[in-house]
């Protein structure tokens, strides 16, 4: 006979009210044949902040952990999918209006939150199960940093890729300055941490930052390319040219086909589906422990920076954050930037840091 035998728990906070704005869902694997498998299960951790473009709060932050502590201790879960709500965004950092209104100015507090934003991205470091990001528009800013700690990529082929810190009066230290360069190299990474620009899908897929890329935009009954971009591989005077943005006519024509056609997620879900499937086609233990491996690269920077980047993102919430926060709250849809020539030029005067000059630089109407 065999002897009865219950599981411990071992959640760490069971009894957690979540928010309200970060989904967890068990959605069937999918056996090679497309039929679901009984009693297992990808965790789908989805933010849920649409109107905001899925930007995290605090109390959302909290939840993340705690859900991604929640599938690993699952014992019918085989992987993680983690994605955003909508089609516009699957995450752009932190909320802008949360930093604006409450963080600005109070250093401490920002270290607090700072705390629970390092565990996020240790709790995806540390999940014992894969991690699928499923990007389903933007991955900016701190979107872009959540979504490299996680194992895979696949992405909508309309979404984009990059950095915010340094335009909005940050540094990308909460990720990116450790993952990106091993993504792409130390040159390309310099070049979106510091400058900002962002990358087209396609552009992300060559450079290696991505596992798949999938066309979601329906024309004509047909599913079709990004008509945004470049997606014809040559060469233009000597320069590969795949993937980048489109200009002058040819924008024009893409925005109009974009305009007119139907955005479909369900090619992207397939894809990740098939991902899972195959991930569930491996022996766990073996998957787990070299996924854990592989990790490892990422965790040796995370682990020896992220104190210290810390300490400095919370002081610089007295000074360039609490006016470039400020700046992308208060300011217009044209304008969300401080004005960079006269606070350089302030500051190379001499003048200090303090509630006259963050104001003398925020945007107004007319500048």
């Amino acid at each position: 006979m065999t002897e009865s035998f219950s599981f411990k728990n071992h959640e760490l906070s069971p009894e957690h009210v979540p928010c309200g704005r970060v989904r967890y869902d068990l959605i069937p694997c999918l056996a090679t044949d497309g039929s679901p498998v009984a009693g297992l299960y990808a965790a789908w951790i989805t933010l849920d902040n649409p109107a905001q473009f899925n930007s995290y709060t605090t109390d959302m932050i909290k939840d993340v952990i705690l859900s991604f502590r929640r599938a690993a201790n699952a014992r019918d879960v085989v992987a993680v999918v983690f994605t955003g709500a909508g089609e516009r965004a699957f995450c752009t950092g932190g909320n802008t209006k949360e930093y604006a209104e409450y963080y600005a100015g109070r250093p401490t507090e920002y270290a607090q939150y700072m705390r629970l934003f390092n565990d996020m991205v240790t709790a995806i470091l540390h999940c014992d199960k894969p991690v699928i990001c499923r990007v389903n528009g933007m991955r900016i800013a701190g979107g872009q940093e959540i979504g490299m700690a996680c194992d895979f990529t696949i992405s909508s082929d309309l979404a984009t890729f990059g950095q915010a810190g340094p335009k909005h009066g940050s540094a990308p230290d909460g990720g990116s300055t450790d993952f990106l360069p091993l993504f792409v190299g130390i040159e390309q990474a310099m070049q979106s941490c510091t400058l900002c620009q962002p990358w087209t899908a396609y552009q992300a897929h060559r450079l290696g930052l991505l596992t798949e890329i999938v066309p979601v935009l329906q024309s004509d009954g047909k599913v079709i390319r990004n008509p945004l971009v470049i997606t014809d591989r040559y060469l233009d005077e000597g320069r590969i040219v795949y993937g980048e943005p489109k200009h002058g006519e040819a924008l024009a024509a893409g925005k109009a086909l974009l305009q007119a056609g139907k955005i479909d997620l369900k090619p992207l879900d397939v894809a990740v589906q098939k991902m899972v499937t195959q991930l569930l086609l491996t022996m766990p233990g073996c998957t787990s422990k070299t996924v854990e491996s592989v990790r490892k690269h990422k965790l040796a920077h995370w682990d020896k920076n992220r104190e210290t980047n810390r300490a400095w993102l919370a002081l610089n919430m007295m000074t360039e954050a609490q006016a470039g926060f400020r700046a992308f709250n208060e300011g217009t849809k044209e304008s969300r930037e401080v004005d960079f020539i006269s606070l350089r030029r302030k500051l190379a005067s001499g003048e200090k840091w303090g509630p006259e000059l963050i104001e003398s630089v925020l945007p107004r109407k007319g500048r």
